[in-house]
């Protein structure tokens, strides 16, 4: 199927959501949605762990995948991208960067911008060229949940997203965070080694720290600022 206009996507994303239900599996979503939008999809990854790949790589090997590659990331990360692409040799890694690199970034916009303005640095760094990224794309996947704190508490299983401009699938929405390490282990499914340090949800390095034992996942990003989200799904 191919769809190109908002209205046409839209449409798409309501009669999914409707056939799919509430309860859908994640492989039923995702077989819906590889039928549905071939190569128009893309699974955007932070290369926290390999779980959403290897998820759509059992119904569409060959999928495109999508980096947000900020110039902050730790090495860690980037050594998780590169591992992953040689494990699923068929998929496409899709590395979206800022129009700036750090160095220019410091010079137009003031050194450490993440410090002094985070929401200003996210927009530059990781929602616009998810943007332009998106552009050539009907549908995106992400792995989003609902356990992964209250901003996220709604989150649908498919729905069209109005920021971006195409669908967005969010195949494990309802997975519990025991559910999600659990798929991981069973499949014995990469990992970033940030992981097992105390780092279980990632980021940039500037703002991205360790999690106190019994906290929430996701206090360890942007501790200390009442930010929570970067743009992406807010």
């Amino acid at each position: 199927m191919s769809v190109t206009t908002a209205g046409e996507l839209r449409a798409t994303a309501e009669r999914g959501a409707a056939e799919l239900g509430p309860d859908a599996s994640a492989k039923d979503v995702l077989v819906w949605a590889t039928e549905t939008f071939g190569d128009g999809l893309v699974v955007a990854s932070a290369m926290q762990d390999a779980m959403m790949i290897d998820l759509v790589t059992s119904v569409k090997p060959d999928v495109d995948v999508l980096f947000l590659d900020t110039g902050y990331h730790f090495a860690e990360t980037i050594g998780t991208r590169d591992a992953v692409k040689l494990v699923y040799d068929r998929i496409r890694i899709v590395n979206a960067q800022p129009d700036q690199t750090v160095a220019e970034q410091d010079a137009t916009e003031g050194k450490d911008l993440f410090a002094s303005r985070p929401d200003r640095c996210c927009h530059l760094r990781k929602v616009v060229p998810l943007q332009r990224s998106l552009a050539g794309y009907d549908a995106w996947v992400t792995g989003v949940k609902r356990a992964d704190g209250p901003s996220r508490a709604d989150t649908p299983l498919v729905t069209f997203d109005e920021k971006f401009g195409l669908v967005k699938i969010n195949p494990v929405a309802a997975w519990t965070e025991e559910e999600a390490e659990e798929y991981v282990r069973e499949h014995g499914v990469l990992v970033n080694p940030l992981v097992g340090a105390g780092y279980p949800s990632i980021g940039c390095a500037p703002c991205t720290a360790k999690v106190e034992v019994g906290a929430d996942l996701r206090s360890g990003r942007w501790a200390g600022q009442a930010k929570t989200e970067c743009g992406l799904h807010s």
